[in-house]
């Protein structure tokens, strides 16, 4: 099945929150090897004018995932997982994803292409706190292999 390009446009409702724990921007900053002390240290966050320990960048496609995993259930979408190939990751930031955030996120399909029997879907996460502010939007490309007999 191909992806159906009547997805483009399309929006699925906001996800339920997700509450940014300190220990879980640690835990990411490690694995992304991340030595900044302001991502570690809650002290040192709040000497550089933070509430608490900040998320490095690519944290949110932690939020992110919640929406992908949306377009990835919808059957009319016509994404097969296991054809899928991420091909693109970009941010765009109002501000960092602090410890203590609580956020929701609305993705909407914002193209769908075909390229050489491939399919090309991109997503914008729009992810806000719980006051209703933009934080960051996530945008992400996934390349949707064409089976065999597609191509």
């Amino acid at each position: 099945m191909a992806v159906n390009p009547a997805i483009q446009g399309r929006s699925y409702p906001p996800t339920e929150s997700y509450l940014v724990g300190r220990e879980k921007v640690r835990e990411f900053a490690r694995a992304v090897f991340s030595a900044d002390p302001v991502s570690l240290d809650p002290e040192a966050a709040r000497a550089a004018g933070f509430a608490d320990v900040v998320a490095p960048p690519t944290f949110a496609v932690v939020v992110q995932e919640h929406t992908l995993a949306q377009l990835l259930a919808d059957d009319d979408a016509g994404i097969d997982f296991s054809r899928v190939v991420h091909g693109d990751q970009r941010f765009s930031f109002t501000r960092p994803i602090v410890a203590g955030d609580e956020l929701t996120a609305t993705l909407t399909v914002t193209g769908v292409k075909s390229l050489g029997g491939n399919s090309m879907v991109t997503a914008e996460s729009a992810i806000h706190d719980a006051a209703g502010a933009h934080v960051v939007t996530a945008i992400s490309t996934l390349v949707v292999r064409a089976e065999e007999e597609e191509r």
